[in-house]
């Protein structure tokens, strides 16, 4: 095994009383996120995309292969085609491919197979998980815990965006593979989740659920 360079690592530790403090900002924060399904037309500054991306970066992966690709779409036109290919798989979708179970599961949330956000929002990141890349002479290598390195970049997208000021979406149509005819983006890519990202229209509703305590989602050990 190659020895790897090593830097020093670049931490500074605070204090409980800091820690406590930033910890409880942070939820307090992140706990005012909700997905969205009516968005605002208003333009977003690409600075805010290229920044949240940057933050997505940051995630660990495996091998450190960072096996992700975001297509960042504000082109009203491939808006449109996405619209138009996913409404396709969303009208197969509620019109029974999902069967009983899962539109039963689905019902409180009032969708069905009208997407018109993905037109209206201003931007659309399509995620992709690259399932093997190339070396520097054109060799194939593969890559690991693609998934799982994706749903963690994924994440801070979504919590960047937030903390920015904007609200987003998870549309998983299914399949989407339109997405990587419509976004050019090559065979080794498969798509994991469609982004929407906007603000929301002034008066915006959600539904009225809630989150599951601690207590239903930790053990202490």
């Amino acid at each position: 095994m190659t020895d790897a360079t090593m830097r020093p690592l670049d931490f500074h530790r605070s204090t409980e009383t800091e820690m406590l403090r930033r910890s409880a900002e942070f939820l307090a924060r992140v706990d005012r996120r909700r997905s969205v399904r009516d968005f605002s037309p208003d333009p977003v500054p690409v600075e805010i995309i290229e920044n949240a991306v940057r933050a997505a970066g940051t995630a660990p992966s495996g091998a450190n292969q960072q096996p992700w690709t975001f297509a960042c779409i504000s082109n009203p036109e491939t808006k449109r085609q996405i619209r138009l290919a996913a409404e396709e798989e969303e009208r197969a979708f509620y019109s029974g491919r999902a069967g009983e179970e899962w539109l039963s599961a689905l019902s409180h949330l009032g969708t069905d197979w009208r997407k018109s956000f993905l037109e209206t929002a201003p931007w659309l990141v399509a995620i992709f998980g690259q399932r093997w890349g190339t070396d520097a002479e054109g060799r194939k290598v593969k890559h690991y815990y693609v998934p799982e390195s994706v749903g963690i970049a994924t994440g801070l997208l979504i919590t960047s965006l937030h903390m920015s000021g904007l609200a987003t979406l998870t549309h998983t149509p299914s399949p989407m593979a339109f997405l990587n005819r419509i976004c050019g983006r090559p065979e080794n890519e498969k798509p994991y989740i469609l982004l929407v990202v906007g603000y929301p229209v002034d008066g915006a509703v959600v539904p009225d659920i809630a989150r599951k305590p601690l207590d239903a989602i930790s053990v202490w050990i």
